[in-house]
């Protein structure tokens, strides 16, 4: 398992963006997924992936969330697992494949946070999975209002 990981870790091209924060928290998925492998439901992943972010001194919130407003209204709000280091948003999935759909949803959580990079992490296959997600450039008017409501963790 552990050369998995060196194998793994290799893999992260050098030259994205905070890469070397990618890099860091695809570390900590792999070491939470070898340890309590799949099966779990999400929310467990998110526990164990806190307090394995916590041990590599990352900042981070958990359960990041921001209103979402139409035409000037609140209209609900939205929750991301993960924003670390105010820079990389972390979507979890605990199921047993990757679909297009989950990536749509990951980039438009990138969209409503304006943030450039994200990753989509499946702890639910018996090998982890993720996938780097970047926001398509676009220009159009954003209807979304960011509120820190989630918990700021050292």
């Amino acid at each position: 398992m552990v050369q998995d990981r060196k194998l793994i870790l290799k893999m992260i091209n050098k030259n994205y963006k905070y890469s070397d924060i990618t890099e860091k928290i695809i570390g900590c998925a792999i070491e939470v997924h070898r340890n309590l492998g799949n099966g779990f439901q999400e929310v467990i992943y998110q526990r164990a992936l806190a307090i394995e972010m916590e041990m590599q001194d990352m900042k981070f919130s958990r359960e990041y969330e921001m209103d979402i407003f139409y035409k000037d209204q609140k209209i609900g709000n939205r929750r991301v697992d993960f924003l670390v280091e105010d820079k990389i948003m972390v979507e979890l999935k605990a199921i047993i494949q990757l679909d297009d759909v989950h990536l749509a949803q990951a980039i438009n959580y990138l969209e409503a946070y304006q943030m450039e990079i994200g990753l989509l992490i499946n702890f639910g296959n018996t090998t982890l999975q993720f996938k780097r997600v970047m926001r398509p450039k676009r220009n159009h008017s954003q209807s979304f209002n960011h509120s820190n409501q989630g918990s700021r963790q050292l």
